[in-house]
């Protein structure tokens, strides 16, 4: 029999090892996040700038590349089963699986938002406008998860609210080359309903895993992010199929301006890139919270921001430019804020043990 003693140091060697995991996939879930995070809408922009037209078809491509996630589930089997051997294939449950259909459909409008938007926006000013999304988390987190206003994040939502309307106000400077006014506030409030649709999905999928009447792991993330990517394309290519969209597509690539191949490659990398974004945000949630999430999404604006300047020779206008500040001091703000209540909730944590111990 094991002695108390080896109990206890195993015991120890497990809870590392948890930790080293759980680290090793904040990691992981933070790096597909980014690259999704950037290199979505630059390649989503690509497509419209060179002579794509079809919003159904781009909003489509946001989740298409969903069975990506069998080889990671399957992995997971896999390595499951060879530990036991009568593990189950599935864990996902009908109430979660229904719960994951819903939010489906709820981001297959929101892509479907975000593409028309982009459609007629700089790639530099629609990431502006998606970085209001963190504003919509915070309003929609307290009131689905009931995480609470602090002065810091009351502080950021009217920073980033200033910085849209900023933008909002000088559309003339940098609306693209064929786009009328009408197009471009159009788009301009199409991506900020996007940004809001966003700012609600996140806190739902949080109030999803604490309702869920079983142990949320990562292995169930993975299975919800499937069927939320399954019915958030079955959405869209309902649109596709409304809009002739697919009979268009090879029709379309001949005459797209940088070739045929490269309108298909372009179309490919879409969908991986997105996906990337979308697995990397459940992720976060996860392993985290839906607060970072939203940092990374904001934290990375002016990535995209210097990005579409250098690749598109997108204007960066001085009103740009305030915004941008407006929004990394929004994010600033949020973060200490949250930073601090962190900190205040470790301290009494510390404090029960050694009231417990008196």
């Amino acid at each position: 029999m094991e002695s108390t003693y080896e109990k206890h140091q195993n015991n120890e060697e497990d809870q590392k090892i948890n930790r080293s995991l759980k680290n090793l996939l904040i990691i992981i879930n933070c790096t597909l996040m980014i690259l999704g995070n950037s290199g979505g809408p630059l390649i989503s922009r690509l497509y419209f700038r060179h002579g794509g037209h079809r919003q159904w078809l781009s909003s489509f491509l946001e989740t298409t590349g969903f069975p990506i996630i069998i080889l990671p589930l399957s992995f997971s089997y896999f390595h499951r089963r060879r530990r036991d051997p009568n593990t189950k294939l599935i864990f996902i449950t009908l109430p979660i699986f229904f719960a994951s259909a819903f939010l489906g459909l709820m981001t297959g409008l929101d892509d479907f938002l975000y593409a028309y938007g982009l459609s007629f926006l700089p790639v530099s000013t629609s990431a502006l406008l998606i970085s209001t999304q963190l504003a919509f988390t915070a309003f929609f987190a307290f009131l689905v998860v009931k995480q609470r206003f602090t002065p810091f994040s009351l502080n950021s939502v009217a920073l980033l609210t200033v910085g849209a309307v900023i933008i909002g106000l000088h559309a003339s400077s940098d609306r693209p080359e064929g786009v009328s006014k009408r197009e471009y506030f159009v788009g301009f409030f199409l991506t900020l309903g996007a940004a809001a649709l966003y700012g609600l999905v996140l806190p739902l999928v949080e109030l999803t895993y604490r309702k869920a009447k079983q142990a949320i792991t990562y292995t169930l993330v993975m299975e919800m992010q499937f069927v939320m990517g399954f019915f958030a394309t079955a959405f869209c290519a309902v649109g596709m199929i409304v809009n002739k969209d697919f009979q268009a597509i090879p029709r379309e690539a001949s005459h797209y301006d940088i070739g045929e191949t490269n309108y298909y490659t372009v179309l490919f990398f879409s969908a991986i890139f997105w996906q990337f974004f979308f697995l990397g945000t459940v992720g976060v949630i996860f392993c985290t919270n839906t607060l970072l999430a939203g940092v990374i999404i904001a934290v990375f604006i002016p990535v995209t921001e210097t990005l579409g300047v250098i690749i598109f020779h997108e204007k960066f206008s001085s009103e740009k430019g305030v915004a941008v500040v407006l929004s990394l001091w929004g994010l600033a703000s949020y973060s200490y804020g949250e930073y601090l209540e962190a900190k205040k909730k470790k301290e009494e944590e510390d404090v029960r043990p050694a009231e417990q111990s008196v």
